[in-house]
């Protein structure tokens, strides 16, 4: 049995790194081995062994496959911008092919739980006229849509959950993030983003003061993601 997802948020700080850890964790949790990708990451630090991002290095931590970090997030780049403006200006060419061989290669590992993370939202730009959605349509995943809650979530949840559709991929999930736990009418606002995504909620995750992997799992249900033979 094996299980793969292309992680995506409805905006920049979404709260996917968070989420995608808390279900390797929970996956764990459930005796499930687990891999997963960070193909692009911008932001990353320099340090004694590379550029090393802290989303990427978040979900390595999760990842009970012995895998090296630049099988992990093979693409990183030092600013804090676009991947598609960092990648410019390290001239590297970010490719969905290129993103596509080292996902595929962590994807052959056959981990029972696999994750893909994205960067930003679902229409990130690559090279060209290409877009990070366009490596979950080439790698053919269901997505997990992770909704950052706060004011405006409502309209750019069902906008992605359109996209993800149109583009031919099936929303296997969404998970709430609180990011703002000041959200007015807070209940009102999951209970409509309930009725208007087809697909379940896998948790309401509150504003944590410290959103470990373990504590975000607790809030987590990975039972709608796994096959059941």
């Amino acid at each position: 049995m094996t299980a793969a997802f292309f992680v995506t948020g409805t905006d920049t700080e979404a709260g996917k790194t968070t989420i995608a850890a808390g279900l390797l964790h929970a996956a764990r949790l459930a005796g499930l081995s687990t891999a997963a990708a960070k193909p692009v990451a911008s932001g990353c630090e320099m340090s004694a062994d590379g550029l090393r991002n802290s989303d990427a290095l978040a979900l390595l931590g999760e990842c009970t496959l012995p895998l090296r970090y630049d099988e992990v997030n093979p693409f990183a780049f030092e600013p804090a911008i676009a991947p598609h403006l960092a990648a410019r200006e390290a001239a590297v060419e970010l490719s969905v092919a290129a993103l596509a061989e080292p996902v595929r290669q962590i994807l052959a590992l056959q981990a029972q739980f696999s994750l893909v993370e994205g960067a930003g939202g679902w229409r990130v730009p690559l090279a060209g006229r290409e877009s990070l959605s366009d490596l979950a349509v080439r790698l053919e995943l269901p997505v997990i849509l992770v909704v950052g809650v706060r004011l405006g979530c409502i309209n750019h949840a069902l906008l992605t959950a359109e996209a993800i559709e149109r583009d031919g991929l099936r929303l296997a999930g969404w998970v709430a993030n609180i990011v703002d736990p000041a959200t007015s009418r807070l209940k009102e606002n999951l209970g409509t983003l309930t009725e208007r995504l087809s697909a379940p909620c896998l948790g309401r995750v509150p504003h944590l003061s410290e959103a470990c992997p373990a504590e975000v799992a607790r809030y987590l249900d990975i039972g709608p993601l796994i096959p059941t033979c």
